[in-house]
């Protein structure tokens, strides 16, 4: 009957499937890696949990000053402003990067387990690297804002509107998350066998390609793409800062060019820190480092970066300072008031 054809038909194609399954799992005598291994993390009893205590106090003031800049500069009407949108998304995006690194670490510091599955490596790496190439189109947005602030002062409000910040910062959100989807994608189709020790702090592309048991040769354009995508952004900012140097050295008041000087500063500074961290990691090309030295770059890029954001854009920010003075007065007279 029909019934039973269909019923026999399910029958042999489980077996199938099953058996598929296992010649890809153990193609070429070699077993499929299911998981990688992080290598250069510590035993908890042997150094992890001197690192773990250190690397949890960064993370908790990454989240803390990242997040009350955020607040601070949504309910502060005195900063809803293009300058200050842009910080409030800069902050949340810092809040979000750190998160798909950090929290692995501490529990590899803390854990004799340091694995990750192959799917979880994957997801790691698709949103570092979005959230990065974002924060990256994020900073070339804010060098643009202040280049038309310091150069184009007359044009300014009329150019730099909500919409347009709201549009600049979607674009970079689609810009960082469509770009790296292709190379993802790749890499889960590509085979892993033998080795699966990651020597590197988190799944990042180059150690997890050298465990791939498969011709990876197309790295090296997707390596291209990459490095024309920091260099342009890179060539804007710079760009856009000498520029504005130049407009600010030939003010003739002395007070017009400290407050431009001291506006531009921290924005300069993170740039710096960010896409020279960037350029030293990514950008070597066929230069390899040491593992020590591998790990302080990674190290400098994932969280130290993040970690003096807020301490630029508030130590040295009368603006956000008198802000959050505000709040936090605010929040002390509504606590009296509600006794």
């Amino acid at each position: 009957s029909v019934s039973n054809q269909h019923s026999n038909s399910r029958s042999l194609l489980f077996p199938f499937l099953c058996s598929q399954m296992t010649q890809l799992m153990t193609s070429g005598n070699q077993t499929m890696v299911t998981e990688f291994l992080f290598s250069l993390f510590p035993h908890p009893h042997r150094g992890g949990l001197s690192f773990f205590i250190p690397l949890l106090l960064i993370y908790g003031f990454i989240l803390t000053g990242n997040l009350m800049m955020f607040i601070v500069i949504q309910v502060d009407m005195a900063l809803h402003t293009p300058m200050y949108f842009f910080i409030s998304v800069l902050s949340f995006l810092e809040i979000c990067y750190t998160t798909t690194t950090i929290p692995k670490m501490l529990s590899c510091l803390v854990s004799e387990q340091k694995s990750i599955s192959v799917a979880g490596c994957l997801m790691q790496m698709y949103f570092f690297h979005s959230l990065g190439i974002t924060e990256g189109c994020v900073l070339t947005a804010m060098a643009i804002d202040r280049y038309m602030a310091i150069c184009s002062p007359l044009r300014y409000p009329t150019i730099m509107t909500p919409k347009l910040c709201i549009q600049l910062t979607v674009g970079s959100c689609f810009c960082g998350f469509l770009l790296v989807l292709p190379e993802i994608a790749w890499i889960a189709t590509l085979p892993f066998c033998g080795s699966n020790q990651i020597h590197q702090i988190f799944c990042d592309f180059t150690p997890v390609l050298s465990l791939a048991c498969t011709d990876t040769s197309l790295v090296v354009i997707v390596d291209a793409i990459h490095a024309v995508e920091i260099l342009a952004s890179f060539l804007v900012i710079a760009l856009s800062y000498i520029r504005i140097i130049m407009v600010i050295l030939g003010m003739r008041s002395a007070e017009g060019r400290h407050k431009a000087f001291s506006t531009c500063a921290a924005h300069l500074a993170v740039f710096l820190l960010f896409f020279g961290s960037v350029a030293v990691m990514y950008l070597r090309f066929s230069a390899t480092y040491s593992v020590f030295w591998d790990t302080a770059i990674a190290v400098t890029f994932v969280i130290l970066a993040p970690f003096f954001n807020p301490i630029i854009y508030s130590l040295r920010n009368k603006d956000m300072q008198d802000a959050i003075g505000r709040l936090l007065h605010y929040r002390k007279r509504a606590g009296w008031t509600g006794k």
